[in-house]
């Protein structure tokens, strides 16, 4: 994938009031009676590098992105963890407009409008992954599992000081650049962020191969880092941070 132009690095705007449907669509919510939402886990799908027509509601990136959910909430410790998914206004990043980052930024604000402000872990895929670790500036973002992202050299990892960044990448993915991801989590690294990276040993990008290993390892990172973060506490502490990717 290719950006047709370049944003501005590490700075997210807050979102402007639009037309049409909410961003945040909810998957799981607690149970009446079952205690506050103590965490969220937002799932952000893959798209393209351009395009302003909406996606349709059935796309193939936003099903894809269906097994990891169901995972996702079956992982979790309990029902106080919100899960949702973030809605696109557009199918594209579309350059210096970052179309899915002011989605994410807008179903933040809708997510503390339903919940409050509680920690989230943002789960990206391709364009979400980036849109993931753009939107990690938020101070309530507490992690990032980012899955085959799309990375492009020069992309922002300031803002990702003191976050918690995993990043899974396939080694058989043609469509973003495994070398990329784990460029972009050593230079993570190096601003401060605990990183870290997986290779999926002949992982594609549309994690079809090797599904149960994509869905058994996100669903596992996701709830350990929601444990934590659910009681006050950091992140899981990287492993292997800054160096070489481990293997899966």
């Amino acid at each position: 994938m290719r950006d047709s132009a370049r944003g501005s690095a590490g700075e997210v705007s807050r979102p402007v009031a639009v037309n049409g449907p909410p961003a945040l669509m909810p998957w799981h919510v607690a149970p009446a009676g079952s205690g506050p939402t103590r965490a969220a886990v937002l799932v952000l799908h893959g798209g393209a590098a351009d395009g302003k027509a909406p996606p349709r509601p059935w796309n193939a990136a936003r099903a894809r992105m269906r097994p990891f959910l169901r995972h996702v909430t079956r992982a979790l410790p309990d029902d106080g963890t919100f899960v949702g998914q973030v809605r696109y206004r557009h199918r594209g990043w579309n350059g210096a407009d970052a179309d899915p980052v002011a989605d994410v930024l807008r179903a933040l604000d809708e997510l503390s409008a339903l919940v409050g402000e509680v920690p989230v872990v943002l789960v990206g895929h391709s364009m979400g992954g980036r849109a993931a670790l753009r939107a990690a500036a938020v101070p309530r973002v507490r992690a990032v599992v980012a899955l085959a992202p799309w990375c492009p050299e020069g992309e922002p990892v300031a803002h990702l000081r003191d976050k918690r960044v995993i990043v899974l990448h396939g080694d058989r993915d043609r469509i973003t650049d495994p070398a990329e991801s784990f460029a972009l989590v050593r230079r993570a690294v190096e601003a401060g962020s605990a990183a870290n990276a997986v290779r999926v040993a002949g992982g594609d990008h549309g994690m079809l191969r090797r599904a149960r290993t994509w869905h058994r390892v996100t669903a596992a990172t996701v709830a350990g880092l929601v444990s934590r973060i659910a009681e006050g506490l950091d992140p899981l502490p990287a492993e292997r941070s800054g160096g070489e990717p481990e293997v899966l």
